[in-house]
């Protein structure tokens, strides 16, 4: 078939690629100048298959309330009149229960150790390098009632066949021994040794060019007007460019819809109720100048809800979660927060030298991405993967590569779909 994978972000980019491998003839659509110039430039780099959980969870409204208060506050919140913010905000609010947190974070295990074997085969398969470590997840603690709190996680893992550690002080700086330098800072963290670290930006360009072997082609510079939509079922897109040199649709047989935080845009116009919100994050690059100093992968700190991870000669910081609309201006009140949680753990590092960024996370209220078909026959979904869409991305393309080639998925993705919300 002819497909039109709308975004070249990884999750487009990784969909595009096992559409073209199913042996559809596939366009990728975008209105940046290449692959991954948004959300997937400067991501916090951790490919957490174990460390994934929903942000809707028991006990999340009072700490919100506190972080709020916060100094370098892990949620920053900028109301506004905005129905999608509000309404996103309250179905958060309505998964935040111990039943919701255990099936949404079920759905996120499953896809997410899907991606894991799907991940290491593409790597196989292409020989993709991209400052990758398969060194784990260490989610550190600071404070005694942190790492109480970790045992539904550790009940989570347990139950889904994820395998963990739990660790004290000591067992933290075997694993991170630059901690050593602030042992007192630590109680003990949660090990999940299968996850792995990536730059996210060099994977999703290196895959971008495998797919064009594989007769893939990207249209980049082109902005997505509005879906071509005929008698019930997709027939194309409208862009803004005169792509064929006699109109400006793009005729599909199928189009998967791989936007992220804008994929409610275009589809509000069919009827299609897509609670998907963007949820600001920020990121330091920071040059490894002492490596004794670095951490070996990635350490989450769960006092700032932030990544610091290790990405060949750099340490990326990322975090915080910002609700303020579509707007991607950069906070120095934001930096701040990164630096302190760097320095504090990891002292030494010279951040003047960092470079500051943001993007928006395309976030569900429950947490788990929307893949699958519409009620609008060809029209598919890929998006709303938060945090997590470098962790599920592999794993996504090859859910949506079967559904659109009408095959049977080899984990279930019914639980997934947009249907979910009806």
């Amino acid at each position: 078939m002819k497909v039109i994978v709308l975004g070249a972000g990884i999750v487009g980019v990784t969909s595009a690629y096992q559409l073209a491998k199913s042996g559809h003839e596939v366009t990728v659509v975008d209105r940046q100048s290449g692959p991954a110039l948004e959300t997937s430039f400067a991501n916090a780099g951790e490919v957490s298959f174990g460390y994934c959980s929903p942000w809707a969870a028991p006990g999340i409204p009072m700490k919100a309330m506190k972080w709020l208060f916060m100094k370098h506050a892990p949620l920053i919140l900028r109301p506004k009149l905005d129905m999608a913010m509000l309404s996103w905000m309250a179905r958060m609010l309505s998964n935040c229960t111990s039943e919701r947190y255990a099936i949404n974070k079920s759905r996120m295990l499953r896809l997410a150790d899907y991606s894991r074997i799907a991940l290491a085969e593409l790597r196989a398969e292409t020989g993709i390098a991209y400052d990758e470590r398969m060194l784990g997840t260490l989610q550190l603690f600071r404070t005694q009632q942190q790492l109480d709190a970790s045992a539904k996680d550790v009940k989570a893992l347990a139950a889904d066949g994820i395998p963990y550690e739990v660790l004290d002080r000591d067992g933290c700086i075997r694993v991170e021994p630059a901690l050593k330098r602030v042992r007192d800072k630590i109680v003990g963290g949660l090990l999940t040794p299968k996850d792995e670290t990536g730059d996210c930006f060099k994977f999703t360009n290196a895959l971008a060019v495998k797919a064009e072997a594989l007769g893939v082609r990207f249209a980049y510079g082109t902005t997505i007007k509005a879906l071509d939509v005929e008698a019930g079922r997709v027939r194309g897109v409208v862009t803004d460019r005169d792509l064929d040199r006699e109109r400006e649709r793009m005729d599909a047989d199928a189009v998967v819809v791989a936007l992220g935080s804008y994929s409610p845009l275009l589809l509000k116009p069919f009827g299609i109720g897509l609670p998907v919100y963007p949820v600001k994050g920020y990121s330091l690059t920071i040059p490894i100048t002492d490596a004794s100093r670095a951490p070996e992968s990635t350490v989450m700190d769960e006092t700032f809800k932030i990544a610091i991870t290790r990405l060949g000669d750099r340490i990326r910081v990322g975090g915080m979660a910002e609700i303020s609309g579509y707007t991607n201006d950069l906070g120095l009140a934001r930096r701040s927060t990164l630096e302190h949680s760097v320095t504090d753990l990891f002292p030494g590092g010279d951040v003047s030298k960092a470079s500051f960024w943001s993007g928006l996370r395309p976030m569900t209220p429950d947490g788990t991405p929307v893949i699958g078909p519409t009620k609008i026959g060809g029209l598919f979904l890929n998006t709303g993967h938060g945090t997590l869409g470098w962790t599920m991305s592999t794993g996504s393309a090859r859910l949506i590569s079967d559904l659109v080639s009408a095959r049977t998925p080899e984990i279930d993705s019914r639980d997934l779909a947009v249907s979910r919300y009806a």
